[in-house]
């Protein structure tokens, strides 16, 4: 029996089991066949995505909207909240309690952590979380699991690196707390500043092997995946420390000559000077087919909550 996902928000992959990431994941698989097809997939006809967006973003945003409208419906919404009434000081609450009345789901991304939850808590419809503050960034982190599926064509087993600001990037903590149902060893690597969150490792300690280093170079050997992440300069409270960090790391061909043959790079983007442009033309790059994962995986999302996947 399918789980249900009809009505269901997606705020943090914590609320997920692994049979429902599974689903996510099989459902995500069958609409990129019929993408490939050329089927018609109107199965949103006459339903509207709210997109509201409190911080700047180009895949995410621009994903939802491309699935939302290869799914056959509307899209309304802002991408910066200048151009909306928070500019005149409306609370997210009442944004929420406003926009829930022209759409059918709404995808939200706030620098506030918690703001996702909030916006599940008050509204009647579903809400996905497209990042809250450094906390999470679910639909990230599917994609980034389908991703590793079609490239692999497994998950367990795996030998998966994080590399970069495993603080700060909410990318990096939804991908450990959803690999934390698979069978697979997490390589988390950074300069000590920015090591993964207490709270993470203590969450997925006991479900999967953990090994944190500072040196990317001491683990390439071993890894079948590399998600690279860059160091987020606007996130920081201090741009001392910023500074004392960036360029810390560096991923380029000489690296990726002591690797398998068969490693995968990934990076949720944008990237900054972490990934060479020289690395983009090798095998090991699947950076960019990971947006295109993107769309299809949001496509499986939207269609499984409105009840239609």
């Amino acid at each position: 029996m399918n789980p249900e996902f009809k009505g269901r928000d997606i705020i943090s992959i914590k609320d997920f089991s692994r049979e429902e990431i599974d689903h996510i994941l099989q459902t995500a698989e069958r609409v990129e066949a019929r993408l490939e097809a050329g089927e018609p997939l109107n199965l949103l006809q006459g339903r509207f995505l709210g997109i509201l967006f409190f911080e700047p973003s180009t895949r995410t945003r621009l994903s939802f909207e491309a699935a939302m409208k290869r799914l056959g419906g509307g899209v309304i919404g802002f991408g910066e909240p200048e151009t909306s009434s928070v500019k005149k000081g409306e609370t997210l609450a009442d944004t929420i309690r406003v926009v829930e009345n022209y759409v059918d789901i709404i995808v939200l991304r706030h620098p506030m952590e918690g703001s996702a939850r909030l916006a599940a808590d008050i509204a009647s419809i579903p809400v996905i979380n497209a990042g809250s503050g450094a906390e999470e960034h679910p639909t990230q982190a599917l994609l980034d699991l389908y991703t590793i599926y079609k490239e692999k064509g497994r998950i367990d087993g795996l030998k998966i690196g994080i590399l970069g600001d495993l603080r700060y990037g909410r990318t990096v903590h939804s991908l450990a707390y959803a690999l934390s149902n698979y069978e697979v060893s997490l390589h988390l690597v950074s300069p000590p500043e920015l090591q993964m969150r207490r709270e993470v490792i203590w969450d997925i300690k006991g479900k999967v092997e953990v090994e944190q280093a500072e040196r990317i170079e001491d683990v390439i050997d071993r890894l079948d995946v590399l998600y690279v992440t860059r160091i987020q300069k606007e996130r920081f409270p201090d741009p001392a420390e910023y500074e004392r960090v960036k360029g810390a790391y560096k991923v380029d061909k000489s690296l990726l000559a002591k690797a398998k043959p068969d490693l995968i790079v990934m990076h949720p983007l944008p990237r900054v000077d972490e990934i060479t442009p020289e690395v983009d033309f090798t095998p090991h790059a699947v950076y960019f087919k990971q947006v295109k994962y993107g769309l299809i995986t949001r496509m499986a999302l939207l269609g499984l909550v409105v009840g239609v996947l």
